[in-house]
């Protein structure tokens, strides 16, 4: 059995940090809470049927400044705050509700007491003032399909925040799950969206408002409210897949007061970036918000650059106080230099310039065009809240690319290939939701019956590269890959030209309940019928494969006291045996079956104030029914395959006092091969699975009008592949940022990036496709509010 190279002191470092943080954050929200006099602030929140409201944020803003005290509604509707003597807009706001606020004045004793009742979304909210965004999320529909505190959900989550996305001046999924546990980004070949989760690789496991996005291509955060991570098996709300976990992007809705936000960004590598989000109520029934973005940037990496824009307007539309219709649209476009990183020697990144580029720059080609419309009706009905989503998304994508290979013994020559790919889908799904608060004695149930219903079309074709019309590969310098060498495109013996049709029948029930004030369950079960009809256009050769999915899903959850949560969970996911892709299908693997995970997860939630919150989650993932070949007979492949991996995640997301917001986590991942595999032997480390990754964002409020920030991430040692050969060292890097308002409308920020110059490997494709990291560099904001 072979054991991981990876070392010690990594581990060491990473856990030393965490630790410590760990035993700072309750000290200091201790401290800060033991300096100022405060009232109790306690108060209730229901919808219009008197029914009371889980969930709900509740944010005190204080009159003179400042960050908000917040705090989230428990299964009653009640909350509470801690807050010094003052003046306050006390705000609250729910999904799929018209948010609500009440001045307030707290005195230096006694106990104030507040009620709010919220409408189904209308166009005229009262909207108090708020400051600059928080880093902490307090509760999600899209974990159970229902609004529910996120210390309540059986499962590690981690939001990242519009507010930690503007601070960094993030612009891609790659910047988002750096302050993610338990996820690494891929290379995806640079031409993709790829992540591994818990261990598990995937560019499909991506998600819009709850909607499958599965197509490789990079997406952009322009229009977005926040992005969730959503660890390990989700099939009952997601369906297929998912087998770590699934990544889903919020998008912004039209809301109900006017608005309009300019952000531009600029930097070195000739970055440029301008993105727009405008909002203008129409009517007392009527709303539109259109954001919109464009980028031109260039890259460290010679000779490589991008182009994206979008657009993206929506629509809202309240008949009533009790229906609610949501109209988005978004076209979206992205073109870029196809750039595959650089070689490898000696079982170790190639030491040459990190800027090489190899092949022809002016002949790889990246672009990919989305255009995705979605609708949503919401209708409440007393206690039964029913809503129905119909998304239809058409993409095309194509990438023509060098890929460089193995590097001669005598490290002067490099093995060059190329080829291209173009994939058209179109998406349609169609999603319905019916939920329903249930009590039955001192038991309360939420009750959700759902289904869904998906097609997707797929056409897939591959070319070959053929230098001087000729040879399918050749031997460029070592020390100058960079190449003007013609090459002719076109399809070899393998080379893929298919159309792929999938369907998706699937229903899905489930029962939160609440047993007691302290005592809590989720369970439920999906059922999915999955088809896919494989047509090999060049044989005229037809496969079809269907499978019967279950997945089910359990949890508890036990409050020893309201602010902390302690829970197990148990879930089942599958992924056919077409891929997360479904791009070939074979006489032989149209006989597999679906690849199974199953999680077993148990966690701690402790909200140890207000305003910060921390997890921390231990699990086993096992991956099984994997491929293998025969031991008796090599020309078989069989299904004996397996996969596990054990780990612990922490998480903190919030404020540590009013002036200092930390964001980030810690997380120990094992990920190894449990029986051999057509591609590993037993005992393989699963590539791009470092044991340890840490990343800590904080941000300190030191004036009204200046703030700054530091960040640090760390990665361990980790191999580029599942064969165990190539390593790519670990590293710590150092971020900072400021930001600095002008005026109330005026903000500047800064964002230095890899302050020491840390030479460092990102990720990998395979053992000769590695990106180096990128070196220190700059970038500038600024953003302006009306």
């Amino acid at each position: 059995m072979r054991t991981s190279r990876l070392p010690l002191h990594s581990a060491r470092f990473a856990a030393g940090i965490a630790l410590s943080f760990v035993l700072a954050l309750p000290a200091s929200g201790l401290a800060g809470s033991q300096t100022v006099t405060s009232a109790n602030v306690r108060g209730t929140v229901a919808d219009a049927t008197r029914a009371p409201l889980s969930g709900v944020r509740v944010a005190a803003q204080p009159a003179a400044g400042g960050l908000p005290s917040t705090a989230v509604t428990d299964e009653r509707g009640l909350f509470q705050l801690a807050l010094a003597p003052g003046d306050y807009v006390v705000t609250v706001s729910a999904e799929r509700f018209q948010g609500a606020s009440q001045n307030l004045t707290v005195r230096a004793t006694g106990i104030e007491t507040m009620a709010f009742t919220l409408q189904l979304a209308q166009l005229h909210e009262t909207v108090g003032v708020t400051a600059s965004g928080t880093y902490r999320e307090d509760s999600t529909r899209y974990a159970t399909k229902s609004s529910m505190p996120l210390r309540d959900t059986p499962q590690a989550v981690t939001i990242v925040t519009d507010a930690l996305i503007q601070d960094q001046l993030m612009t891609s999924i790659g910047d988002v799950v750096l302050y993610v546990p338990g996820i690494t980004l891929h290379q995806g070949e640079n031409n993709r969206d790829q992540v591994i989760i818990r261990g598990n690789s995937s560019s499909a496991d991506f998600f819009i408002d709850g909607v499958r996005d599965d197509v490789q291509y990079y997406r952009d955060l322009y229009n977005l409210d926040r992005v969730e991570a959503l660890m390990g098996p989700n099939a009952l709300i997601f369906g297929r897949g998912g087998g770590g976990g699934v990544v889903n992007r919020v998008t912004k809705e039209a809301r109900f007061r006017r608005s309009l936000e300019v952000a531009a960004e600029g930097g070195e590598f000739d970055s440029g970036r301008l993105a727009v989000d405008f909002n203008q109520p129409l009517s007392q029934k009527m709303a539109v918000r259109l954001n919109g973005v464009y980028q031109n940037s260039g890259s460290f990496r010679d000779a490589v650059e991008l182009t994206r824009h979008g657009i993206s307007p929506t629509l809202t539309f309240a008949p009533s106080p009790r229906t609610k219709v949501a109209v988005r649209y978004e076209l979206f476009k992205d073109e870029r230099v196809a750039d595959r990183g650089i070689t490898s020697f000696q079982n170790a990144p190639a030491d040459v310039d990190i800027a090489t580029f190899y092949g022809n720059p002016s002949d790889s080609h990246v672009r990919a065009g989305v255009n995705i419309l979605a609708g949503t009706i919401e209708h409440q009905h007393g206690r039964v809240f029913i809503r129905n989503q119909v998304t239809v998304g058409d993409y095309d994508r194509f990438y023509q690319n060098f890929v460089p290979g193995a590097a001669s013994a005598d490290q002067t020559q490099v093995t060059l290939t190329a080829y291209n790919n173009a994939t058209k889908r179109t998406n349609i799904f169609n999603q319905t939701d019916v939920t329903s608060s249930v009590t039955t004695g001192a038991v309360r149930h939420t009750l959700l019956v759902g289904a869904e219903v998906g097609r997707q079309s797929t056409d897939n074709f591959r070319n070959t590269g053929f230098f001087e019309d000729t040879a399918t590969s050749i031997l460029v310098p070592f020390s100058n890959p960079t190449i003007s060498t013609p090459v002719t495109f076109r399809q070899n013996a393998t080379d893929a030209d298919n159309d792929v049709r999938t369907t998706v029948v699937g229903v899905y029930s489930q029962d939160q309940v609440d047993f007691t004030t302290r005592l809590k369950a989720i369970v439920g079960v999906r059922l999915d019928r999955f088809a896919l009809t494989f047509h090999n256009n060049r044989s005229n050769e037809t496969l079809e494969r269907d499978d019967d999915l279950v997945s089910p899903r359990a949890g508890f959850v036990f409050k020893p006291v309201v602010p902390l949560s302690i829970y197990t969970s148990y879930g089942v996911s599958y992924l056919p045996s077409s891929g997360d892709q479904f791009s070939s299908l074979t006489t032989i693997t149209q006989q597999m079956r679906p690849e199974k995970f199953t999680n077993y997860e148990a966690g701690v939630k402790w909200d140890v104030r207000p305003e910060l919150s921390m997890t921390a989650a231990v699990y086993r993932l096992n991956r099984t029914n994997t491929r293998s070949i025969d031991p008796n007979d090599a020309t078989r492949i069989v299904q004996t395959g397996s996969q596990r991996t054990k780990g612990f995640e922490l998480g903190f997301n919030g404020s540590v006092t009013r002036s200092w917001r930390v964001a980030g986590g810690y997380a120990y991942q094992d990920a190894v091969v449990t029986n051999a595999t057509a591609v590993a032997p037993l005992g393989a480390v699963v590539g791009q699975v470092p044991r340890h990754t840490l990343s800590m964002w904080n941000s300190y409020q030191i004036s009204q009008r200046f703030s700054a920030a530091i960040g640090v991430v760390h990665r361990s040692d980790m191999f580029a592949t599942i064969s165990d050969t190539v390593m790519l060292p670990g590293y710590t890097r150092a971020d900072i940022g400021a930001s600095f308002s002008l005026s109330r409308r005026v903000r500047l920020q800064m964002h230095l990036e890899n302050v020491t110059n840390e030479r460092y490997y990102l990720n990998a494709d395979s053992n000769t496709n590695i990106s180096p990291g990128t070196p220190r560099s700059v970038r500038f904001g600024v953003a302006t509010r009306f």
